[in-house]
């Protein structure tokens, strides 16, 4: 082996669960009464406006794109009429659901920064994530910026996974396509990770969490081809 890429959203940030699933649990856990199908529209519309739309800037902490992020998904539901209450009660379930979402983050990127500190002795590691614009921002946040010796972010080369060529980005500070087959690729998608990484000959560990569709799901296999291997939680890459 001569170096690892992780995926940073849906990886290190929640451990293998899709964000789609990992703030609806924190509706859930709030309270905010609206229902999965409801939830889900308001999700991709918030993730559309963020991707079409200069809202998130360079210099943006993940708490505050966090807090953009259920701003939009909240308006979205009140202006479908699927949720009717007072500002103030608005209000006090966004602030319920955003500290509830970053706590639980925190204490997951905690967990990753430590597995990936004692990688870091032995192996090159690089960042390779579809992103807002602000990831270098987000990687100081929570004191993952001295870790990574390079980060290919999608907003900033013009490349989104699943184009394998943003893994061709990442790869060429480990040397390039010709050290693909010793390069490991760990990522929670098996559409944007593991089968891009696995069309350029990289080796590929699945990050098995809660899935976005579970009807989809269900028809993935339990250890898919691309896959050399599969995980369900971040620390077995040191642990096992």
């Amino acid at each position: 082996m001569k170096g690892y890429i992780f995926d940073f959203g849906g990886t290190i940030d929640t451990n293998g669960c899709h964000w789609g699933k990992f703030i609806w649990h924190a509706y859930e856990r709030s309270c905010v009464p609206v229902n999965w199908g409801q939830f889900r529209e308001a999700y991709i519309h918030a993730e559309r406006m963020l991707g079409k739309n200069p809202i998130i800037q360079p210099t943006d902490t993940f708490f505050h794109t966090l807090d953009v992020k259920l701003r939009l998904e909240m308006e979205w539901l009140v202006s479908q009429g699927y949720w009717y209450c007072s500002p103030l009660e608005i209000e006090r379930l966004h602030a319920a659901v955003l500290n509830d979402l970053y706590g639980r983050v925190s204490e997951l990127v905690a967990r990753g920064r430590e597995m990936l500190l004692k990688l870091k002795p032995q192996y090159p590691l690089v960042l390779c994530s579809n992103f807002y614009g602000n990831l270098n921002a987000v990687l100081k946040e929570f004191q993952l910026d001295n870790i990574f010796q390079d980060v290919v972010e999608s907003a900033a080369v013009g490349v989104r996974k699943p184009d394998a060529a943003i893994y061709e980005l990442a790869l060429k500070s480990l040397g390039g396509k010709e050290v693909a087959a010793d390069i490991v690729v760990v990522g929670d998608s098996l559409k944007n990770d593991i089968r891009p990484a696995h069309l350029l000959g990289c080796q590929t560990v699945w990050l098995k969490g809660e899935p976005w569709d579970s009807e989809t799901a269900e028809e993935i296999p339990q250890h898919p081809a691309e896959a050399d291997r599969v995980i369900t939680d971040i620390t077995e890459l040191i642990n096992d």
